[in-house]
């Protein structure tokens, strides 16, 4: 865990929610109340966010004790219990909402993720997440593809040159943008990979008489189309599939022989684990 990214999202985070105070819990419960809480999971799944509601708990107060039973990574079930945290009842209703929120968003993509490796098992493709993800989330949510099983690809637009259709029309042809492209990396002296999205063979033809790229994208390629591109590239270039990618045809993608298929929705449109926090009495 990068503390130094999670840190602000976590005081923002707490900032919107408590305000000037959690006027509930302030009211209703007399000051120096201790208690214990555990987080009690209601549905099947992949648990993710334990090592960050941790943390949570250690920002909002740092005497409450947090005690691990499960750790992220694991398959749950209902009625498991994942930790128990002691300490000021207030404390631990003022973390409650953000620690929910959290763990139950990365716990649902880490369980979406690790479907798709479930279902991509037997083949050498792996998943991609992309960038559409929540914003001020982005960390925390390709965190939990990693916890998946998934790998992340590039973390933002300052990590990687990736070259779309738009960037090709607008910069004249597919030669001229990978030419601006490697032009852009000297003058900045930047070291970053160079990937190409091609939208059909011809395309493609002429990335390959182009060269300088280290990733082919091929986007809304039918089987037979990213069979034949796969064919053709012949290993000399890492290869990605995207567009219209679901459960339902992840493996057909992954037989076409491709490094990587990349979905949006593991990130963009998950059903978040149901998880519960309740005071143990």
């Amino acid at each position: 865990m990068d503390k130094e990214l999670v840190r602000p999202f976590i005081d923002n985070a707490l900032k919107e929610d408590v305000g000037d105070g959690d006027h509930t819990s302030l009211a209703t419960i007399p000051a120096g109340t201790t208690g214990k809480a555990k987080l009690l999971v209601k549905d099947h799944g992949i648990i993710a966010g334990v090592e960050l509601a941790g943390y949570i708990f250690e920002c909002v107060d740092k005497n409450l004790k947090v005690n691990i039973f499960i750790k992220d990574g694991a398959e749950v079930k209902p009625k498991d219990v994942v930790f128990e945290v002691e300490g000021s009842a207030i404390s631990i209703l003022t973390a409650e909402r953000l620690v929910l929120n959290c763990m139950q968003r990365m716990s649902g993509i880490a369980t979406a993720t690790d479907h798709i490796v479930d279902l991509l098992k037997g083949t050498n493709t792996q998943v991609l997440d992309t960038r559409k993800t929540t914003p001020g989330m982005r960390y925390l949510e390709k965190w939990a593809v990693r916890i998946g099983g998934g790998v992340n690809h590039r973390f933002g637009l300052y990590d990687m040159i990736l070259i779309k259709d738009n960037h090709v029309d607008y910069s004249g042809g597919i030669a001229r943008a990978i030419e601006n492209a490697h032009q852009y990396i000297a003058a900045h002296n930047k070291k970053l990979a160079i990937e190409i999205e091609v939208r059909n063979q011809e395309e493609l033809e002429e990335v390959l008489q182009t060269g300088g790229v280290d990733r082919i994208l091929l986007d809304n390629f039918n089987f037979t189309d990213l069979k034949q591109a796969v064919n053709i590239i012949e290993g000399r270039y890492i290869t990605e599939a995207s567009g219209g990618i679901t459960v339902d045809n992840v493996r057909d993608y992954a037989n076409c022989g491709v490094d990587y298929v990349s979905i949006g929705a593991i990130t963009h449109s998950v059903t978040c684990l149901d998880l519960s926090l309740k005071a143990v009495k």
